[in-house]
């Protein structure tokens, strides 16, 4: 019997690297083929059974075994399909620690082979699929391989059409950049940012803007920029303020959770601004962006309330959305806001702590 092992996370190759492994497993085998498929969680999940992540994967093994029953066809009394969650009961943060927990299921259920999609990733943090293939590799108790399966192409339009306004925007852009970075010193630094940007705006004005840019909606978002830049300032100060106390005074309360807000911002730009000023912030580490979706790592209580207060969410909205954006419901207002549970084995040791701290008070 041939026992197969595959790790699954939505991609755009899944489908057809379920239909290898099963293939693959079905011709391998003499008649009786096993294949494991296994949802892996990894550091934005809650670590709990029932968690939204999990239940997310769930749905994905079942829709598997769908797919599954579909490829075998008429050979699906020779395969045994077996689903399972992996990592629900650790933190797993790195290819290393994925590729720690499918290689003890590899190893506890006989695992033959592990197969896995060319564009895997868990959402470890990193880029996965390379290291954690040549970390599986390590191990010659079973073989590892990547599906021979072709990615699909990419149908949307790098290069847009030329426009006065795509031109002009991007030529200000770069002179402005090359005047700031190069500190002006005369007519010789205009000249050369005049002949830089004009450069930069032939060359890549047709790759800069997904749209083409309007000059006064433009205009106004870089004023509304210029006011923003010292609030994310003051908020950084602060909060540099509140981790050293923490870390000056032994006794101050940590309180480190992963945290998920569904931020009120719309679109790939905003919502990435949002996500890196709360990674900019001390505290506070967004660990992963699905959609509206953050999941934010913070460190202390204060630095939780003041990302559920949503104030970096309401500055972001008036940088991209102008000033009426700002009168939106914050995350703990709308329910947007969350504390994800800890594991039962962070809560037990809790208990222990606690218990053993009494117990000296006592003493």
């Amino acid at each position: 019997m041939t026992h197969t092992l595959v790790p699954v996370e939505e991609s755009a190759t899944l489908r057809r690297t379920v239909e290898y492994a099963v293939e693959s497993a079905l011709d391998a085998s003499d008649g009786d083929a096993h294949i494991t498929f296994a949802y892996v969680i990894s550091a934005d999940s809650t670590q709990l059974p029932g968690s939204e992540l999990e239940e997310s994967g769930r749905d994905l093994l079942d829709r598997i075994e769908v797919w599954t029953e579909e490829d075998a066809g008429e050979h699906i009394d020779e395969l045994t399909v077996e689903t399972t969650v992996l990592g629900a009961d650790e933190y797993l943060f790195s290819p290393s620690d994925v590729a720690r927990v499918v290689g003890a299921r590899a190893v506890s259920t006989g695992v033959d082979r592990i197969v896995l999609d060319p564009e895997y990733d868990p959402g470890a943090g990193q880029p996965l699929l390379e290291p954690l293939k040549s970390e599986l590799s390590r191990d010659d108790r079973f073989d590892t391989e990547e599906a021979p399966v072709e990615h699909p192409r990419r149908s949307a339009r790098v290069v847009a059409p030329a426009s006065a306004s795509r031109f002009l925007g991007t030529f200000l852009i770069s002179f402005v950049f090359y005047q700031v970075v190069g500190g002006f010193a005369g007519i010789f630094d205009l000249v050369t940012g005049v002949a830089t940007a004009l450069i930069a705006a032939i060359v890549l004005s047709q790759v800069t803007f997904a749209r083409p840019p309007q000059v006064g909606a433009s205009l106004a978002r870089i004023a509304r920029w210029c006011v923003f830049a010292p609030v994310l300032l003051w908020e950084i100060v602060i909060a540099n303020l509140q981790v050293a106390t923490v870390i000056l005074n032994p006794r101050a309360e940590i309180d480190p959770r992963m945290t998920r807000i569904h931020a009120a911002v719309w679109g790939a730009l905003p919502v990435t601004t949002l996500a890196n000023s709360i990674t900019l912030t001390p505290g506070t580490l967004t660990v992963r962006e699905r959609g509206q979706d953050l999941y934010v790592h913070s460190l202390l209580p204060v630095s939780r309330e003041g990302l559920f207060d949503g104030s970096l969410e309401r500055w972001v909205r008036f940088v991209f959305y102008g000033r009426r954006a700002m009168r939106i419901d914050s995350p703990r207002e709308r329910g947007d806001a969350e504390v994800l549970q800890q594991s039962d084995d962070s809560e037990t040791e809790k208990e222990a702590d606690a218990d053993d701290d009494a117990g000296g008070e006592s003493a």
